[in-house]
């Protein structure tokens, strides 16, 4: 929502003060100018990245006009079901807890969080890892090093569409001015029209040059930031998982684990102790 007001807001801004400042909005209404920059950026982007490149940006592209997944109440809910897991394992020991890995999609612990269950991502992260645990064959030191180096090849994969489309935003600029030559190309073999008409040709040109740069810092650059933020958001949550499931393997008890955890949010999601022992509860009694 907030990009769709973002765009309305330079929208308004740009093409109303030109039109307050005695500007002709017709004027403005270049389509074979958009052509040149929009065909050219599209061609740049097609020969400037590989297959699963293009793949990952164009299935990255429709979540910035969705809010942020990764809610307070989804950290509450992964939180929640890490205490109930650990709590199962220190109880019942690591093989009671081997069913609910190898199928959480019939476990009756992860059944309780559908927010969690919908994140293939993450269940797949802290099902792996609750498995080498399970398996009881690497310790603390080596698994920490394996979520290090899983989380880095994430958010490595996340960055990707977002450096395709800033460098995309980066390059309009450069298609505004060939546009823009391109029309004054045109003007200067059409000298023998009158100076009216010479006129209005060298205004069509340096329409070219105007969208490239509103088209590169209103409308494509900033998404790249945007797509950023979202990816150190789902990185969150798997440092979430990585720092609680840690302090269980060190020994800590469940209760403590998940503080460990919750300490590790972002300030705007994280719950306060009480909020999240009340939440726990509430989960446990479901």
């Amino acid at each position: 929502m907030l990009v769709i007001v973002g765009y309305v807001v330079v929208v308004v801004s740009v093409f109303g003060g030109f039109a307050l400042a005695g500007g002709h909005l017709a004027a403005l209404f270049q389509p074979l100018e958009l052509l040149m920059i929009g065909g050219g950026a599209g061609g740049a982007f097609m020969v400037g990245n590989n297959a699963k490149a293009i793949k990952a940006t164009l299935k990255a592209l429709p979540t910035v006009f969705k809010g942020s997944k990764y809610t307070k109440a989804m950290y509450m809910d992964m939180l929640a079901l890490l205490y109930e897991l650990l709590t199962k394992i220190r109880k019942e020991g690591l093989m009671s807890v081997e069913s609910d890995v190898d199928s959480p999609e019939n476990s009756p612990l992860f059944s309780k969080y559908p927010t969690i269950m919908a994140d293939h991502h993450i269940v797949e992260f802290l099902t792996d890892y609750l498995r080498l645990m399970v398996s009881g064959s690497m310790n603390a030191f080596e698994i920490e090093n394996l979520m290090d180096n899983e989380i880095e090849t994430h958010h490595h994969e996340g960055e990707v569409p977002a450096h395709v489309v800033a460098k995309l935003g980066d390059g309009l600029p450069a298609f505004g001015i060939v546009a823009a030559v391109m029309g004054v190309v045109h003007t200067m073999e059409s000298v023998s029209l009158p100076p009216a008409e010479l006129g209005i040709l060298i205004a069509h040109a340096l329409v070219g040059t105007f969208l490239g740069i509103l088209l590169a810092y209103g409308f494509v650059g900033p998404l790249s930031g945007l797509l950023e933020q979202k990816l150190h958001e789902s990185t969150k949550m798997f440092q979430t998982v990585k720092v609680t499931l840690l302090a269980s393997i060190n020994g800590y008890a469940p209760a403590i684990a998940v503080e460990f955890g919750r300490k590790v949010l972002f300030s705007t999601e994280r719950p306060s102790f009480s909020e999240l022992e009340e939440h726990v509860k509430g989960a446990k009694s479901r």
